[in-house]
């Protein structure tokens, strides 16, 4: 038997505790949850990439949906997920999806709009979506009806015989602040930086078990930082320091000013300490999901995770 020796124990116990103060890092503890679960719809950028449908995540508390962003391919990709198509999540049903909130007003994050609308209502949505987001959604939202009113009208009028209420849009226009509350959310906004445009939102989820951030399209922001301290998970898009590095001069002045790069993300999530770090929205210029976390990783012990589309958590 080997004896036991109270110098070696006590020289690794003090490694331990020297290396924990100097991180200062003690990470929450993470498990999937039964009652909240996040859902990538998209996790891609304008970039036509295949592998990769519109930004949209979808966060589901008892069964309820709530939407972030409509980038194109998001009710497709929820009807992926659920029991009419073979998936294994009731919330995910199309007619279910009656609540959204939108970052910004950008054609990645909104394209997928007009399915948001249409699509759950011709398969049964019987109430109108509840739309939130920042200023403007109201008129790109009449826009929309408005270049739809044919359809409308012949699945009204016509042999479908669809309902009148589930076209309808109510669209909600939002400040900084809570922006919506029921039984199963809080949902807080606050303004990012998102180079030019005047006003871009991060989100904060609050649901029974958890609390849940989500950047939108940010360059490193005071706000976010302030808001989303201790989340359980936070959401957080991202390019490659390495890659900007290869980028043209036009593209290397761009991103800095509009997204956040995978040192500064790291620098962050040290800051906030979330249980899980999600990264989303990559910006990947030929680089592998592990290539991607391990420039995070680098310099933040953190639990992270590079989101592909109808990922679960």
């Amino acid at each position: 038997m080997t004896k036991f020796k109270p110098h070696l124990f006590l020289i690794v116990t003090l490694c331990i505790i020297t290396v924990s103060s100097v991180t200062g890092y003690a990470q929450k503890a993470y498990a999937p949850s039964e009652i909240t679960k996040v859902v990538f719809l998209g996790t891609g950028t304008p970039n036509p990439d295949p592998g990769h449908s519109g930004i949209s995540v979808a966060i589901i508390v008892n069964n309820m949906p709530y939407i972030v962003d409509a980038g194109p391919g998001l009710i497709r990709k929820a009807g992926a997920l659920s029991p009419d198509y073979g998936g294994k999540i009731e919330g995910l049903r199309v007619e279910n999806i009656k609540r959204a909130f939108i970052t910004h007003l950008h054609s990645d994050h909104t394209a997928g709009y007009p399915d948001l609308i249409l699509i759950p209502w011709i398969m049964g949505r019987n109430e109108p979506l509840e739309v939130y987001g920042p200023k403007g959604i109201k008129a790109m939202t009449d826009h929309i009806l408005e270049a739809y009113k044919e359809d409308i009208r012949m699945r009204l009028y016509g042999l479908e015989q669809a309902n009148n209420r589930g076209w309808k849009v109510n669209a909600h226009e939002f400040e900084q602040g809570i922006i919506y509350k029921d039984n199963n959310i809080t949902v807080e906004a606050f303004l990012v930086e998102h180079g030019s445009w005047p006003e871009a939102y991060g989100f904060k989820f609050i649901t029974p078990d958890r609390v849940i951030g989500i950047s939108g399209d940010t360059k490193p922001c005071k706000n976010l930082i302030e808001k989303c301290q201790g989340v359980d998970i936070l959401i957080h898009e991202v390019y490659s320091q390495e890659k900007l590095k290869e980028r043209t001069p036009r593209w290397q002045k761009y991103h800095p000013e509009y997204h956040t790069s995978t040192v500064e993300l790291a620098e962050i999530a040290k800051q906030l300490k979330p249980g899980i770090l999600i990264l989303y929205h990559q910006l990947y210029w030929g680089i592998s999901d592990e290539a991607l976390v391990g420039e995070v990783t680098n310099s933040y012990p953190g639990r992270v995770v590079s989101a592909r589309d109808l990922d679960i958590f």
